[in-house]
């Protein structure tokens, strides 16, 4: 019988299904490096092949991901090609992937989650606070424009689109005064220098999943499940299931302001989360904790509570 992860003649054959940005293709190679480590058979020359694909979300650049539509921006493609059979497994962002997959599919693998604050790129600020009087910060996130504007309503946010690096040259020719970018991102990428300062979590709550690098793969597939059973880490996939579980009472999309964060303190899991109208003029927040096994029920009960604070037609 074959060994997991090689066909017929023990050759290994695993194909990587990632977008074509060099944050996603870190991601895509720490992913490699990680399955080499459990599997040392999957290091023989092309035994691993990165496969890119470009998704809408790629594609349109003109325009802020909230006037685009739609959810699965940044996935829908790969996914496409993983149930095609064209790719064996798909690394995202986990902050990328809709609550609802696509049948068939399922997020098997959860990497440890790197630190998932944001920071402040900003040659005049050290934080929100300091920016000047008016400055334009850049940002097409409505959850990061959303606390922003509850913080410092006089701030004018113009949207900002681009891999990491595009949108820190553009900071730093001045076409906004400030940006907010995750610091996951920037530390895969090995620039964290370019960081102002890091942003509290208190003072900025991350997006759902933020930090963390999913692997989605076929249900049912054995194989590539045996390969990814040593990678996933179980603290991760706890805090975002129940962060995940929190959006997914909410109905959230691209134009809603959701944000959510968990932490782990022994057995217990704590979640925070907001819900905000886009200008910042209202912010909804709720936080309470659970047993670490019981994290989609906390989850789902923060999303019910916040939902029931709003009121029926917030969501709208």
């Amino acid at each position: 019988m074959a060994a997991p992860g090689t066909d017929g003649n023990n050759r290994a054959r695993l194909r990587i299904g990632t977008r074509g940005s060099p944050l996603a293709l870190a991601q895509a190679h720490e992913t490699q490096g990680r399955l080499i480590a459990a599997h040392p058979d999957l290091a023989a020359p092309g035994a691993i092949e990165i496969c890119v694909i470009k998704t809408t979300g790629d594609k349109v650049q003109d325009r802020p991901l909230s006037e685009i539509g739609g959810k699965g921006l940044f996935t829908k493609e790969i996914e496409d090609a993983l149930l095609d059979g064209a790719i064996d497994l798909a690394v995202h962002s986990m902050k990328d992937v809709p609550t609802q997959l696509p049948d068939g599919l399922e997020i098997s693998c959860l990497l440890e989650r790197e630190d998932a604050r944001d920071v402040l790129i900003s040659s005049t600020g050290t934080s929100i606070a300091t920016l000047p009087q008016g400055a334009v910060v850049g940002s097409a996130s409505l959850r990061r424009a959303a606390q922003i504007k509850a913080q410092r309503p006089d701030l004018a946010i113009v949207p900002l689109r681009g891999n990491v690096e595009t949108r820190i040259a553009k900071v730093q020719r001045g076409d906004a005064v400030a940006t907010l970018l995750a610091l996951a991102g920037l530390k895969r990428l090995g620039k964290q220098a370019a960081a102002s300062a890091i942003l509290s979590i208190e003072e900025i709550l991350p997006a759902v999943a933020q930090g963390a690098i999913g692997i989605e793969t076929r249900r049912g597939d054995a194989r590539v499940a045996a390969l990814l059973a040593p990678l996933n880490h179980a603290p991760t996939a706890s805090r975002v299931a129940a962060e995940r579980a929190c959006l997914e009472v909410l109905e959230g999309s691209c134009r809603t302001p959701i944000a959510a964060y968990a932490e782990i303190a022994g057995s217990n899991l704590h979640l925070r989360a907001l819900l905000a109208l886009p200008d910042g003029s209202v912010v909804h927040r709720h936080e309470g904790n659970a047993p670490v096994g019981e994290a989609g029920r906390l989850g789902a009960e923060i999303g019910r509570r916040l939902k029931d604070q709003a009121g029926p037609d917030f969501l709208r």
